[in-house]
């Protein structure tokens, strides 16, 4: 249902697709009972949804590039309530900028995005989640120790006294860097949950969860606001 999932109705989660590689793993996962996953490489259209995912594959340029037509109507869109979880380079999108290549984020969270400080880059493998925020609801209904990680940059969040936007924290080598990041209903995690077992598809679908109950504020909002449509 667009404009907000209720209980009964079809809800609809879109994978934004920046035309980098296989989604199959991440739609699999957000495939729950009641929910429908789409694929959508129009940003614009993207936003038509109950939910919206930033997918973990692909550099920063390339998806910054395909963003940049609907980027303030993404953004707004997330500003005005949109669930939307980012996966890796989906999370790194949610900031400013990035060392790794040229274009625009979409700012939700101030900061940007640097190399990580090690000698082994990328770091692929198992790391362990650390500092998990007793405030983030994700890890509470689906708590997560250990995940994937396939990373060559990580976000760091400008400073600021308020909102701290970090719920938990990984480190490769001496980079203690952020694992978890919220603002509002909007969720990034530098890890891949569809790729972390049975337990990292549970964060996913604790996010499937929460996106329906918040998803239905957002409708509203949606329509008193335009979010997400055509001009």
């Amino acid at each position: 249902m667009l404009g907000g999932a209720e209980a009964g109705d079809l809800m609809l989660i879109t994978i934004f697709d920046y035309g980098a590689g296989n989604l199959h793993s991440l739609a699999k996962a957000l495939e729950t009972p009641g929910a429908s996953v789409r694929v959508e490489p129009d940003p614009v259209r993207a936003v038509e949804t109950d939910a919206l995912v930033l997918p973990g594959v692909g550099a920063f340029a390339q998806a910054a590039e395909r963003l940049a037509p609907g980027r303030d109507v993404v953004r707004a869109a997330i500003a005005g309530g949109l669930p939307t979880l980012g996966i890796c380079l989906g999370m790194q999108l949610l900031f400013e900028e990035s060392e790794e290549g040229p274009g625009a984020g979409l700012g939700v969270i101030p900061g940007a995005v640097t190399r990580l400080k090690a000698r082994r880059v990328p770091q692929i493998g198992w790391n362990e989640i650390e500092d998990v925020s007793a405030a983030e609801p994700l890890f509470a209904r689906a708590p997560l120790e250990i995940a994937y990680f396939a990373n060559s940059y990580a976000c760091r969040p400008a400073p600021g006294p308020d909102d701290e936007p970090v719920t938990a924290w990984a480190a490769h080598e001496e980079d203690r860097f952020p694992a978890a990041v919220r603002r509002g209903g909007a969720v990034g995690v530098q890890f891949h949950p569809e790729k972390s077992s049975r337990a990292g598809v549970e964060f996913v679908r604790a996010f499937v969860a929460e996106a329906r109950n918040r998803s239905a504020g957002y409708g509203a909002r949606r329509e008193r606001f335009g979010a997400g449509t055509r001009g």
